[in-house]
Formats: structure tokens, C-alpha cells, sequence
């Protein structure tokens, strides 16, 4: 397993905070109201300490009792309003943070579905996961609680310290002795509570990793066809282990940081009674005066040890920010060209240009930190198509052979722009795929893959994704012509039926031709299939070719085959070996030629059967999926 990286340098980018600023501009109206309540607030917090000095010297001088009746009732309406300012307060900060975590979510999880298919090649799972849940929960604490209490606790400063020079600049001066104390800690404090919130991080988004991959149908099939259960419950421990680690040393870093300002704090105020308790013994400061400047060094100092603790939380915050940045600031490779046109209607044929392709360097497409390596491969990749050039005429079949690795996949990966090609072009009806609109490339062009996958959903879910909307009699003909109409109605939730993880409670054969029949519901003008039965038995093979046969009528298609027995009747056939089309021709021509192609035909239909080995006995499809369900 590799070893888990840090996420981030050091120190918080510049200009991480001037970005937050941007982002929560929407919310500004929000803000602003949020802040006058806290303006409010903040001087009533300083009005009760007053109140209380002016109740002792009341006391003091003999009052009416009236009058110390009054100044408790205003002392208990201050309360009053001060409690219900901190719930509407409340409200309004959490309304400006959820506000945001929505704005982020969608614009990571936006921006995530731009990116090619190289970026999810190489990203982990679960740290694209983890920035979508843990960062942008821990950026959205700035504004629930950092923002409201870093601005109440501003206010309370320079209210606090402006009445306590009012009131006695000798006691002010003498309490403001210890500030450094609070200062110097707090800054100290910030930086390493920052690293360590960037190193758990980095486990917490590797542990999400491991449990997305591990919890996967595939994940733990291997888990288990391997016996290694305990050596990944091994390593997850170990991760496990250095984030309850880093959460103890977190805690007892604040705890001792906190447990300091406590005590500068309590002798401040001892200093406080002392000079001033000397003050008003000598006729230099009336007794409630002590009492407001004694009370008001709360307000001081409470809100310095805040101020001082919201300084690791706003750290805290802005790592957080700052690797949800980092994944907004990872432009996608392919975008869709200002003034993109419709693919042209009717018919569609295929062109192939003098295309040359090599798949992009890691540092093209994707981020360090998602990779979990400590910096990105730079290197260029190496070209693997040299030259391509064809043409598929509108309603042709043409079918791409070749040996394992020699390009053919990626050939097919070009038409839907999965990729770009690096020179030469691709065109659909003579326009290049690049001048084309995303919505229009994507309902001219249909792939069906070997893995076929689908979604943990119900079968209808699956394929109203490729057609939302539509009617039940659609899905219903869409599956008779994938040849599935009798194995959905025989089973007890029929279209509602969910077909789990990647369609894993499916078979092979029926997860191929449920892909199928949402190619046909999308109704593309142009086929491609990328060894859509290579990995299937005979019986199922039969069964997917009879539904290909119904998807590709009508239709151009470019077919990438692994069993050369299922395109003998293409239009035209090509031999790519190495990146270069090196035959092509129809399969009478081909096997005339006695050239590469010839060979791999007769390779493949002369293999001897092995002996010794009987074929597995095989339940019948419908019986299996009872089973399964």
C-alpha cells in the first residue's frame, strides 16, 4: 500500500482567504444582518458589567431600594434580549453555513464531472469522496461558528477596553500587562494546528479510500479470492491508529494552550482587585467602579482567549478551504469550444484523419494529493495511435481488430471525446468532434463497454438514464428488443427490481444486454462497441448478439472485437497492430490476403479444446436471478 502523503504545503496559500471572501459574496445580505446582530449583542454583553457597578454603588451610597429594583429589572431585560439575539444569531450564521456547504458541494461535485476520464484513472475514490464531505463540513465551520464568534468577540474587545479606560486607565494599563502572553501562544498555536489538520486529512481521505475500494462487490471479492482480510483490517488500523493519535495531541495541544490563557487571565483579574481594591480604600475609586472594571476584564479576556482559540479554528478552516480549491483549480482538458455546433442531422458518418494520440501526463490531469504520492509524474505519455486514418460511411459496420494493447480501445475512446486527439482529427458527418456541443456529441454517440456498467439502482433507474422520462411501454419494448422482456417480468419487482453495486446481482449476459437496451432507449445515430462479449460464455454471447444485432440496425457502428466470428459480415475491417492500421479489407478480402488478419483468425478457430475438462453444468437465467434476488 503507499504511504500517505501530505496534502499541502505548510503554510495556507496566499490568497485562500480573499477566495473565501468571493465565495460567500452570495450570502452578503445574510452576513450583513448577521453582523449587526452581533454588533448588538456584543453591546449589551458590556452594558451588564455597568449595570452591576452602578447596583454597588447604589448599595453603597444608601439608595432607595427602588432604585436597585430598577437597575435588576434592566440588568434581567438585558438578559432577556441578549438570549434571544443569540438565537436568532444562531439561526442566521447556520443559514450562511449550510447556504455554503451547498454551494460548494455543488460546485466540487460540478466541476468533478467536467474532468476526463484520465483524471478518474488516476484519482483515488475516497479522496475525491473525502473533499466533498469532510473539507467542505470543515470549511463551513467558519461561518457557523468561527465567523459569528471572531466578530462578537472583536466588538467585546474594543467596547471592553474602551469603558475600562473610561472608567480607570491605571487599572486598564496594569491588566493589558500580560497581553504578550495570550499574543505569542495563539500564533504558535495556529501554525501547528494547521499541519495537523492537513496530516489528518490526508489519513481520514486515505481511510475513505481503503473503505470505498474494499466495500466495492469487486473490492471484497478479491479481498476474499485472496485471504487478506486481516492484513487490510491491519492497515486500516495503522491509519485509524495515527488519526486517534493526532486527535489526542490536537486536544491536549488545545487543552494546555487554553489551560494557560485560563491562568493569565485569573492573575489579570487578581491584579485588577488589587490595584483597584487599593483605589477605592483610598478614596481614588468608588467600590461599584471596581466591581464594572473586574466583571468588564472578563469581557476582555474571555474574548482574547476566544480570539486566540478562533485563530487554530480559523486555520483549521482555511486548509479546509484550501483543498477544495485545489480541486476547483484543476482545469478540465476537455471543454466545449465557445460558438460548438449540433452534429448535423440525418445519417451520421465517421472520419478518422491522420490521427495521432498519447495519453496525458499525470500532472495534466490530475493532483498530487488525490494520487496519494508526494509529487506528480511529469513526463509525457508515449504516443499509441500513429497516423490513424478511415471512414465509416453512415449506416457501415466497421470493425477494428487487433492484438491485446494494440490501440483499439482508445481508437474508440476518441469519437465521444473521452479524449482528444493530439493531431489529425475526428469527424461526425465532416465536422470535428471538437466544434460539436457536449449535449449533441453525447446523444449522436453510444458505447456500450465489456464491464457494462450500472448503477446501485432499480433496472427502470438504470435506463431512464438514458432516456429520462420515459414511459413504461418504452422500457418495456427496449428490453424485449435487448432480449430481457421475460427475465424483468418473471421477476417479483419486475422494473423496480434494484440490480445492485455495478449490476453485480445480474449475470454477465444480463448486465451486457440491460446496458443494451439503454443504448436503445437513447436512440444514437452512431454504435460503438468496445469488446461488449468478451468476457462472456457462449450462451450468453448468443443471447448479446442477438440484441446487437436489433441495436446496431440502421445505424453507423464501429465495433471493437475480440471474437473475430461475430464481425465477419462488416462492411469493413481493420487490422491495428501497434498504433497503424496495418490490413483492412472485408473479411473475404482479408482472409485472401493472408496477412495478420488471416493469422488471427485461424489462431482463434483452430484451438484445440482442453483435454480432461467437461463443461460446467449451467442453471438456467432465470433460475440463477431468483437465486440472486
Amino acid at each position: 500500500m503507499m504511504g500517505v502523503t501530505s496534502d499541502a504545503p505548510s503554510k495556507v496559500r496566499r490568497g485562500t482567504f480573499r477566495r473565501v471572501l468571493v465565495f460567500a459574496r452570495p450570502h452578503r445580505a445574510k452576513l450583513v444582518f448577521f453582523l449587526l446582530l452581533t454588533v448588538i449583542s456584543s453591546v449589551l454583553a458590556v452594558t451588564t458589567p455597568l449595570l452591576a457597578g452602578r447596583v454597588v454603588d447604589a448599595i453603597v451610597r444608601g439608595s432607595a431600594p427602588s432604585v436597585v429594583v430598577w437597575l435588576a429589572l434592566v440588568i434581567a431585560l438585558v438578559a432577556v434580549v441578549d438570549a434571544g439575539l443569540g438565537v436568532v444569531e444562531r439561526w442566521q450564521s447556520t443559514r450562511i453555513g449550510e447556504g455554503l456547504i451547498y454551494d460548494l458541494r455543488r460546485a466540487v461535485f460540478g466541476h468533478v464531472q467536467k474532468m476526463p476520464v484520465a483524471f478518474f484513472t488516476r484519482t483515488r475514490t475516497g479522496a475525491l469522496v473525502s473533499r466533498l464531505n469532510n473539507d467542505v463540513i470543515g470549511a463551513q465551520r467558519a461561518f457557523t461558528s468561527t465567523l459569528s464568534g471572531f466578530v462578537t468577540n472583536i466588538i467585546q474587545l474594543v467596547l471592553s477596553l474602551g469603558v475600562m479606560f473610561t472608567l480607570s486607565w491605571q487599572v486598564t494599563a496594569l491588566a493589558l500587562v500580560l497581553l504578550p502572553a495570550f499574543v505569542l501562544p495563539a500564533k504558535r498555536m495556529g501554525r501547528r494546528m494547521a499541519d495537523m489538520q492537513r496530516e489528518a486529512s490526508a489519513l481520514n481521505a486515505s481511510m475513505v479510500t481503503q473503505s470505498t475500494e474494499r466495500f466495492s462487490a469487486p473490492g471484497a471479492t478479491l479481498v476474499k479470492l485472496f485471504g487478506r482480510p486481516e492484513r487490510e483490517e491491519s492497515e486500516f488500523s495503522d491509519k485509524a491508529a495515527k488519526v486517534r493519535d493526532i486527535g489526542i495531541r490536537t486536544a491536549m495541544a488545545t487543552r494546555w494552550f487554553m489551560t494557560g490563557l485560563t491562568l493569565v487571565s485569573a492573575l489579570a483579574q487578581a491584579l485588577v482587585y488589587g490595584l483597584g481594591g487599593y483605589l477605592a480604600l483610598t478614596g481614588h475609586l468608588a467600590a461599584g467602579t471596581v466591581v464594572s472594571l473586574a466583571l468588564l476584564l472578563t469581557r476582555l479576556y474571555a474574548p482574547l482567549t476566544a480570539l486566540a482559540n478562533a485563530r487554530v479554528d480559523v486555520m483549521t478552516a482555511l486548509v479546509s478551504f484550501e483543498r477544495v480549491f485545489e480541486v476547483l483549480d484543476l482545469k478540465p482538458m476537455i471543454q466545449e469550444r465557445s460558438g460548438a455546433r449540433a452534429v448535423p442531422s440525418g445519417p451520421v458518418s465517421v472520419e478518422f484523419d491522420d490521427v495521432r494520440f498519447a495519453y496525458p501526463s499525470a500532472d495534466k490531469v490530475s493532483l498530487a494529493s488525490l494520487e496519494s504520492v508526494a509529487t506528480l509524474d511529469t513526463r509525457g505519455g508515449e504516443e499509441v495511435l500513429h497516423g490513424i486514418s478511415f471512414k465509416a460511411e453512415a449506416g457501415q459496420l466497421v470493425a477494428v481488430v487487433g492484438s491485446s494493447g494494440a490501440g483499439k480501445s482508445t481508437l474508440a475512446s476518441l469519437v465521444p471525446r473521452l479524449y482528444d486527439v493530439d493531431s489529425g482529427s475526428v469527424r461526425l458527418s465532416g465536422v470535428d468532434v471538437r466544434d460539436l456541443t457536449f449535449e449533441s456529441l453525447r446523444s449522436t454517440v453510444g458505447v456500450v463497454t465489456q464491464d457494462g456498467h450500472l448503477f446501485h439502482d432499480t433496472i427502470r433507474a438504470n435506463l431512464e438514464y438514458a432516456a429520462p422520462g420515459a414511459s413504461d411501454d418504452e422500457l418495456w419494448d427496449s428490453l424485449r428488443r435487448a432480449r430481457l422482456l421475460e427475465l424483468v417480468a418473471s421477476l417479483p419487482d419486475q422494473l423496480d427490481t434494484v440490480v445492485g453495486e455495478r449490476g453485480y446481482r445480474l449475470s454477465g449476459g444480463e448486465r451486457q444486454r440491460l446496458t443494451i437496451a439503454r443504448l436503445l432507449l437513447a436512440r444514437p445515430r452512431v454504435v460503438i462497441l468496445d469488446e461488449a462479449t468478451a468476457h462472456l460464455d457462449s450462451e450468453s454471447e448468443a443471447a448479446v448478439q442477438e440484441a446487437l444485432t436489433e441495436a446496431l440496425v440502421g445505424r453507423t457502428s464501429l465495433v471493437i472485437a475480440h471474437r473475430l466470428s461475430t464481425i465477419r459480415a462488416a462492411d469493413q475491417i481493420l487490422v491495428v497492430e501497434h498504433g497503424e492500421i496495418v490490413e483492412r479489407g472485408t473479411h473475404g478480402e482479408l482472409m485472401a490476403a493472408e496477412g495478420r488478419y488471416a493469422d488471427l483468425y485461424n489462431t482463434q478457430f483452430a484451438e484445440p479444446p482442453v483435454v480432461g475438462v467437461s463443461p460446467t453444468p449451467r442453471f438456467s437465467e432465470r433460475a440463477e436471478v431468483g437465486h440472486r434476488y
